[in-house]
């Protein structure tokens, strides 16, 4: 393994420093006025960029088996090392679904063929998705790709039984249920963010409490059992407010937010553009905001990409016919930056934590959300937050093109990825 000396960079955005990464490792860190000659390595000059932990992604949708039309795990992963992240969570709703041992084994060793970045599968909660009896949780717990966090993301677990069962079940080996908060029967047939813009534009509506009813059970259910409870996509000011509350109650509840939320509203849909349907839909400009504080006074602990690739004939068709989700991997940290560190609402020690200390601290994982120091994994990135570039579809990693953010202007690029020292992307390639 070549050995890699990353001179004048400024780990969280700090003073510059000389980063030496040998056998997989970070062998030193230190200033760069003590720079001496570092022997056989290869040198990259990384003056003015900003080196960051390994990102985690908690909530990947990478659709292998089943949709490798949408993505693979290769071509998913690839996405991810163009990003900056070093490690995804891939969720459970493939095809079949991920609700065994021998399904999640077959994701993880995907991953670890592809080699971008470390795959860690997400097990389904119910079988099938169907909320109607659990799913093998301690046999995926205990399988080759030890799974630690169960979702059915896409459907929510709505009946309150099962989901005291699957909170209690997970406590015997410290895994966390991922709850995609949406009541069902509110939402049925829902189109967009319920609202004067929906009755306006004749799509039925999607009320912020269908969100919201479910977080505030949730809570309530994983404080009664003494289990780890993980919300996903909080998009909804109520929402936030709900787990602000449980915060205060010292309960062990996290939370995640979509970069699409902290940018984009449902002003969006106006355009009838489909490319914009995601799920929970795109709300309005005060939850935005509220999603923002959220996530700067540590409320909503991390960001999550909810990467969710779908083929042209999915998204190219009328509003109602196409499918929700969008493309996340490739643009996350170019958003955060935009809308968080531009802001000044957080610092790029806020970004590491909340894209890699802490998702990999939830996800229970080894080796990954480590800080840049002497002995730990070399895990890095090096991004240009002086760059700036415009979001082409065509040139994306992913498999597909469903990106709402073609042809906008965005902050940031990721320059290089190191996964335990190897590089995935080199002067903004993949490798």
């Amino acid at each position: 393994m070549t050995d890699y000396l990353l001179t004048g960079a400024r780990i969280l955005g700090g003073e510059p420093s000389d980063i030496l990464i040998a056998d997989g490792r970070i062998a030193s860190v230190t200033d760069v006025s003590t720079r001496s000659n570092a022997g056989d390595v290869e040198t990259i000059d990384a003056t003015g960029l900003i080196a960051l932990p390994g990102l985690v992604d908690l909530h990947t949708h990478l659709r292998e088996p089943g949709r490798e039309d949408a993505e693979t795990v290769e071509t998913g992963t690839r996405a991810a090392a163009m990003g900056g992240f070093t490690a995804v969570h891939a969720m459970a709703n493939t095809e079949p679904v991920a609700d065994t041992a021998g399904v999640v084994e077959q994701v993880w060793r995907l991953g670890r063929e592809a080699g971008y970045c470390d795959v860690f599968p997400v097990g389904a909660v119910t079988v099938g998705l169907a909320g109607e009896r659990l799913a093998e949780l301690g046999a995926m717990a205990d399988s080759a790709a030890r799974v630690r966090v169960f979702s059915d993301d896409g459907k929510c677990v709505s009946d309150p039984v099962l989901m005291r069962r699957a909170l209690e079940y997970v406590k015997a080996f410290d895994g966390v249920i991922a709850q995609h908060p949406q009541e069902p029967r509110l939402t049925e047939e829902a189109q967009m963010n319920e609202g004067e813009l929906s009755g306006r534009l004749g799509l039925r509506g999607w009320p912020a409490v269908a969100e919201e009813a479910i977080i505030a059970r949730d809570c309530l259910l994983a404080a009664h059992v003494g289990s780890r409870l993980h919300v996903c996509h909080v998009s909804t000011a109520g929402s936030v407010e709900i787990l602000r509350w449980a915060r205060t109650k010292g309960w062990n509840v996290t939370a995640e937010v979509c970069p699409h939320h902290l940018l984009l509203t449902d002003e969006l849909a106006a355009t009838y553009d489909p490319i914009y349907k995601v799920n929970p839909p795109l709300r309005t400009q005060a939850d935005v905001e509220a999603v923002r504080a959220g996530l700067a006074d540590g409320t909503l602990d991390i960001v999550a990409t909810d990467h969710a690739p779908h083929p042209h004939e999915d998204k190219d068709c009328e509003w109602q016919a196409a499918a929700f989700g969008m493309l996340g991997l490739e643009t996350a940290l170019s958003i955060v930056q935009h809308t968080m560190v531009d802001t000044g609402l957080i610092d790029w020690a806020g970004v590491a934590e909340r894209m890699s200390a802490v998702p990999a601290r939830i996800g229970r994982l080894e080796g990954h959300g480590r800080p840049i120091a002497e002995g730990e994994p070399a895990n890095v990135v090096l991004y240009d937050a002086a760059a700036t570039r415009t979001i082409e579809a065509s040139e994306m990693a992913s498999l597909s093109r469903n990106t709402p953010y073609a042809g906008m202007e965005l902050p940031g690029r990721v320059v290089a990825t190191f996964l335990r020292g190897k590089p995935t992307v080199l002067d903004g390639k993949l490798t």
